[in-house]
């Protein structure tokens, strides 16, 4: 994604450096134009000629520099506008008469050049400090400004953030752009991967399982088994998400913990999902801090491991993951005999805390609730809801 992003940055922003590059090095010659024809009226000629044979010098050798934004950088930045301030804060010892007849300054146009260096390169922003600096620097070279002198000064200054505005919203839309394309890739790739599945590993157990069970005998249970990895597999291909075994979970979580990036608590719970475990969850992704992700996982599966242990082999569990704007909750819910009253409390006394620490104990270290709800014969339902950070929203 990022070599994507850099490509899409590149064609976008490539003709505006292109057009930088130009306009420096266009200004550059009119500038030394207007000296050459209006010389005459120089009261230090030669301070002119030093600073404009300097800034030809100047303006050519760092053309390479507004080439593009890598080689464009913020020690340069400083550099080009000192030069651009400096030209214009010795326009009066050059030309005494500058201020009365309200003249071009020594750099003039070229001075602009600076402040949409600052704009292309660091947005808004960045424009309005540097043409804050010219605006300043030309009030101060002129000592009584006359409206056309503020005109110019706001002209430079309003066109510089507006540039520097218009580039942050075309690097935001190839952000959104790249991302989208990258979606686009891994669906594409998602739905090839469930077709191969289909074509080949879930016929293969559907066939195993039929066998298995016309056999009867051992082949019966192989049949069996292969029919319950068949359902589980047909989850998580008709969800789309890629099957994944638990270390590589772990792995992904510690790899988006170390990058700071969202987790989505779908691929960590969807491979629960079974010939007796129903796994049901939105349509989109559900993120959350990876830390919290992880937990959250490991509350479910300790949930589904008391389901397993108290409900019966026979005992059917569903997964439900709900999304609020400021919460996640993801219910735990099967059909066995529920959990007598007071239970719990004796188990905790008997130092069995499977459901206090596994459960609730996670929760609770998550700035989150964990609720258990059971009525004997009726089954048991946990539900733990989870807060959102920013990172989740």
């Amino acid at each position: 994604m990022a070599r994507r992003e850099r490509v899409v940055r590149m064609s976008v922003e490539q003709p505006l450096w292109r057009a930088l590059t130009a306009y420096r090095a266009l200004t550059m010659v009119y500038a030394v134009l207007i000296f050459f024809f209006e010389r005459e009226r120089f009261e230090r000629p030669w301070i002119a000629a030093c600073f404009l044979a300097f800034l030809a010098v100047w303006t050519l050798a760092t053309l390479p520099r507004v080439a593009n934004a890598v080689s464009c950088t913020k020690r340069f930045l400083v550099a080009d506008l000192t030069v651009a301030v400096t030209g214009i804060l010795l326009t009066p010892l050059a030309d005494t008469h500058a201020q009365q007849i309200d003249g071009p300054t020594l750099p003039s146009i070229w001075a602009a050049g600076s402040v949409l260096a600052f704009a292309i390169k660091g947005g808004w922003r960045w424009a309005a400090v540097a043409s804050s600096v010219v605006a300043v620097a030309n009030l101060i070279e002129r000592a009584h400004p006359s409206r056309d002198t503020l005109h110019n000064v706001l002209l430079v200054w309003v066109a510089s953030i507006a540039i520097g505005y218009v580039v942050e919203v075309a690097r935001a839309s190839e952000r959104t752009l790249a991302r989208a394309l990258e979606i686009e890739a891994a669906t594409r790739e998602r739905e090839r991967l469930a077709r191969d599945i289909h074509d080949s590993v879930l016929q293969v157990l559907a066939m195993v399982q039929r066998r298995g069970t016309a056999l009867g005998g051992e082949s019966a249970e192989l049949g069996r088994l292969a029919g319950e990895q068949e359902i589980a597999l047909r989850t998580l291909v008709s969800s789309g998400l890629v099957p994944a075994s638990r270390a590589s979970q772990d792995a992904a979580v510690r790899t988006a913990g170390q990058d700071d990036e969202p987790c989505d608590l779908r691929t960590l719970l969807a491979p629960y999902a079974g010939s007796r475990i129903t796994f049901s969850e939105p349509g989109a992704p559900v993120l959350l801090p990876p830390a919290a992700a992880q937990e959250l996982a490991a509350a479910v599966s300790a949930a589904l491991d008391n389901v397993r242990g108290h409900a019966g082999t026979d005992a059917h569990a569903w997964i439900l993951v709900e999304e609020w704007p400021d919460e996640v909750i993801v219910t735990v819910r099967d059909d066995g005999p529920g959990i007598p009253e007071g239970r719990l409390a004796q188990a905790e006394g008997e130092g069995r805390l499977g459901v206090a620490l596994s459960i609730r104990g996670r929760l609770r270290d998550l700035g989150g609730t964990a609720e258990l709800i059971s009525v004997p014969g009726q089954g048991t339902e946990v539900e733990l809801k989870v807060p959102r950070g920013e990172t989740g929203r």
